[in-house]
């Protein structure tokens, strides 16, 4: 009973937080009865290959929006990126690391120009990024010559459709790709343990030990299954890799670097951030720096994965990567929000599209529930707020 009590407790203290896990296992639970084949080993590896891009471009995103920020810019930014490495790779026959190296320097460029607008000269994020995604999408056009480039083949081809399988054997299953999962549960305990030690010697309040050992081992049993699903399939995706590393690498510098904590403190209060001697200007300026970034390396992964560098490409994804971050418990003010929330959003995301898809929902539909899920994910921001502040 007692770690019933402590579970409630923790789920009433953390509205925000458990009620996003919630959501993501209930649409797993749902599409799993709809569909068999949702948590197929095949399938499960598709929504990696298919989503790694909006979940990289969540991970820049969340961090513009807790700055009290907005980037509508991102999807024309992977166009643009993945067109110059097409240029570079196929068109002028470079090696496949220059056409990387490419993409990367025009992402990091992209960033310095809307940083600049946006903190030197003070033009809204929203302005600022909505002329970038016009300005972007038409560079991509001049830099392709309004035709498609294809095929990119060999070892760009395998950034995001590359695996690693068979590097230390297995019977049915790839042994390499257990032994990592086995390690990231590993990581996740001892953070999660050395946390907790933190919080009761700060006298703060935590969960009761048996919640906290439940809690490690049903996340430690539902990493192993995913694991084991990949392991039977092709391995581990070379994409995942790239993503975990950007997701352990960003909640460090978000949550414990100064410059992370600088960037909430710019969102959740700019004026009382100045007065405190945070250089407002300098954080924004390398938020929408670090945007452009990610862009670049989201439209390499998103090139890759499609084998080609098309005028179109990146439609659409700034909105899915914004929903992703508000689904994931963003605040729309600013100051609020967290990288593995963002990431949670984004698999929510992925789940509804791959689920519907398997379910043939036409794809105007598909938009319809997308849009509502991000209206109400916001409404609940704003009931959660107008409870808290009752509250007190």
């Amino acid at each position: 009973m007692n770690v019933i009590a402590g579970a409630r407790d923790l789920a009433t203290r953390h509205l925000r937080e458990s009620g996003i896990f919630i959501a993501f296992a209930a649409l797993v639970i749902l599409f799993a009865a709809l569909n068999p084949n949702f948590l197929s080993a095949n399938n499960l590896t598709n929504i990696i290959l298919q989503y790694s891009y909006i979940l990289i471009l969540a991970i820049g995103m969340v961090m513009v929006i807790v700055a009290g920020q907005i980037d509508l810019s991102v999807g024309s930014v992977v166009a643009l990126t993945g067109a110059v490495s097409a240029v570079v790779v196929i068109r002028m026959g470079m090696p496949w690391y220059v056409g990387v190296l490419a993409a990367l320097v025009v992402g990091l460029l992209v960033g310095i120009w809307q940083g600049f607008w946006v903190a030197y000269v003070g033009i809204p994020g929203f302005i600022v990024s909505l002329a970038g995604m016009l300005l972007f999408r038409g560079l991509t056009y001049l830099v392709l010559d309004n035709v498609s480039l294809s095929p990119f083949g060999g070892t760009y081809y395998e950034i995001a459709n590359g695996f690693l399988n068979g590097l230390l054997g297995g019977m049915g299953f790839d042994v390499f790709t257990l032994v990592i999962f086995g390690i990231a549960v590993a990581g996740y305990a001892i953070s999660q343990w050395r946390s907790r030690q933190g919080k009761i010697a700060y006298q703060q309040q935590v969960e009761t030990m048996g919640l906290f050992v439940l809690k490690i081992v049903l996340v430690a049993a539902v990493v192993m299954w995913f694991g084991y699903q990949l392991s039977t399939y092709r391995g581990l995706p070379l994409v995942l890799i790239i993503l975990a590393v950007l997701i352990i690498v960003y909640a460090l510098v978000t949550q414990k670097s100064v410059f992370g904590r600088h960037i909430y403190a710019v969102g959740g209060n700019r004026h009382a951030a100045e007065l405190s001697g945070v250089k407002v200007r300098r954080i924004n300026f390398w938020v929408f720096v670090n945007m452009g970034v990610l862009a670049s390396v989201a439209g390499i992964v998103y090139s890759s994965r499609m084998n080609a560098a098309q005028p179109g490409a990146g439609n659409m994804f700034e909105l899915d990567a914004i929903a992703a971050c508000f689904i994931g418990g963003a605040s729309t003010t600013g100051g609020i929000g967290r990288v593995g929330g963002a990431m949670i959003g984004g698999l929510i995301m992925a789940v509804m599209s791959n689920g519907m898809q398997l379910m043939g929902v036409p794809q105007s539909m598909q938009q319809v529930v997308k849009g509502l899920v991000l209206l109400l994910a916001v409404a609940f921001d704003i009931w959660n707020k107008k409870r808290a502040a009752s509250a007190r």
